[in-house]
């Protein structure tokens, strides 16, 4: 398995990624699915935050981080992350999250922000938000909404999270 930016001709397969790691038992497209295409189409798109795990020749999973905001601070939210269901357990959402993590360090970007499981994310760093001085666009999201700072951090971004504009209203 490789880690390596997605390109243009990914974009079915990372579609496909998503609805089958997301997807219901009544067939219905997912909401990440949806989200996706809705992230691709906005400002917010950071093209060199969307990586691919190719095994042999296939996508086999994907993340991205997207532009986000606390006041006018830029800094970056992750997801969907996504993993075939037939890869899932092997490693592929580590190399995913850990590569972007790097990418974002060396892009000089202060923290990635996620709604996710704290005992998932914990590993890699994140912890509570709230602990950072940064609040969820939702409180009720509470101990789910997590940062994980990066090397160009500064403790005196604090305030309210804001996700690129999709994550509003899909």
């Amino acid at each position: 398995m490789i880690i390596r930016r997605e390109v243009p001709g990914d974009h079915a397969a990372v579609r496909d990624v998503t609805a089958a790691a997301f997807g219901k038992a009544d067939g219905a497209v997912p909401v990440e699915a949806v989200l996706l295409d809705e992230l691709r189409e906005c400002e917010g798109w950071l093209p060199a935050l969307s990586l691919v795990a190719v095994a042999g020749e296939d996508v086999v999973g994907h993340v991205v981080c997207t532009r986000g905001h606390v006041g006018e601070r830029a800094a970056v939210g992750l997801g969907p992350l996504s993993v075939r269901p037939g890869h899932q357990r092997r490693g592929v959402g580590l190399a995913l999250v850990h590569a972007v993590l790097g990418a974002a360090d060396a892009l000089g970007e202060p923290f990635v922000a996620l709604l996710g499981s704290p005992a998932y994310y914990g590993r890699f760093g994140f912890g509570a938000a709230a602990g950072y001085g940064i609040e969820a666009p939702d409180p009720a999201w509470g101990p789910y909404f997590q940062v994980r700072p990066l090397t160009a951090h500064d403790p005196a971004a604090r305030g309210i999270f804001r996700y690129a504009e999709p994550f509003d209203r899909v």
